[in-house]
């Protein structure tokens, strides 16, 4: 197959099972059910939608910042506010092709900054490997959380079942994690090669955070991030009467579900309003109130990325005019 039919297959294939799932979604909605969403959204409280905003725009200052103290040991200070505007812009263009803003993201502080393309794009991979090891600590997290609810499923009492259960989850796994991982290790099979070696590159990448100058500076900025992440998430909640009262286990299921969605389209396209719904219906939220959450959270995040995005792609050349 050519390769550039193959890359507009890759970059079409997301957002068209993108606008399939939003086709989908909305086709098995009644009059009715249509009447309830657009009543949410109407009577949302939208202060708190704005509150959420402010916390992404937190997320995104620290991710600048912290981006700073990986480039520093290089050699290299950029100006924060090129730093801000290359990451803003790197989120936009992950919206059209995903994982294409980070390539853009190390090309305009090249262009600005001077800095290599080759040394600004390993610190972003440096960044990532951070957030993959903080976003599978969430995703622990919420597991267990979400095991009284897994338990009711497989176990008809509770009370001691439950206690069961988290600790065939924190002893049985680990153990078994470890001996798959050791059997993996000798095998040559192309495909569990890469997995041991990405495995391998998430430790490196772990252990060489805690060997840079400002290494507690870099994981109070990556924790921080996270945080604004589920703030984010956790504001919107307070915008619909149906949301208001959900308890934190459903607050950190839905964040990690929706999360996981962002993965499968660009930008969660058609995914993140039907993940995020399907976990909330789980905590008895009414179908109509938690589908128009999601919307009202997925809307909400594009239109940040693409104003600011927008913004930082006209401002970028002027704020460097003189440089």
């Amino acid at each position: 197959m050519n390769k550039k039919l193959k890359k507009s297959i890759l970059a079409i294939l997301p957002i068209s099972l993108g606008v399939f799932l939003i086709w989908y979604s909305l086709s098995k909605l009644s009059d009715s059910d249509f009447q309830s969403i657009k009543n949410s959204f109407r009577t949302a409280n939208y202060w708190w939608v704005g509150l959420s905003l402010v916390f992404g725009v937190l997320s995104h200052l620290s991710r600048a910042y912290r981006w700073q103290f990986l480039l520093a040991p290089l050699g290299y200070k950029p100006k924060f506010a090129n730093s801000v505007m290359t990451v803003l812009l790197a989120y936009l263009l992950n919206l059209l092709v995903p994982r294409s803003g980070e390539v853009a993201r190390a090309a305009g502080i090249k262009k600005y900054e001077g800095i290599p393309f080759e040394k600004a794009f390993g610190t972003i991979v440096a960044e990532r490997v951070a957030d993959v090891i903080m976003l599978l600590g969430i995703i622990g997290l919420a597991f267990f959380l979400q095991a009284d609810l897994i338990s009711s499923y497989l176990f008809k009492n509770s009370g001691d079942s439950n206690s069961l259960f988290k600790m065939i989850i924190f002893i049985g796994i680990p153990i078994v994690g470890f001996g798959l991982f050791r059997y993996f290790k000798k095998s040559k099979h192309p495909f569990i090669a890469k997995i041991i070696t990405f495995i391998n590159g998430l430790m490196e990448g772990l252990i060489s955070v805690f060997k840079m100058k400002n290494k507690w500076s870099f994981v109070f900025h990556t924790v921080f991030i996270w945080l604004m992440y589920v703030a984010m998430f956790y504001a919107v909640t307070f915008a619909l009467p149906e949301t208001t009262n959900l308890p934190f286990t459903a607050i950190i299921v839905g964040f990690v579900v929706g999360g996981l969605s962002m993965a499968l389209t660009n930008g969660g396209l058609g995914t993140y309003p039907v993940f995020v719904a399907s976990a909330l219906i789980l905590y008895n939220v009414d179908e109509n109130a938690a589908r128009a959450f999601g919307w009202i959270m997925w809307t909400a995040q594009t239109l940040m990325v693409l104003v600011f995005g927008l913004l930082s792609f006209l401002l970028l050349p002027i704020y460097n005019r003189k440089s």
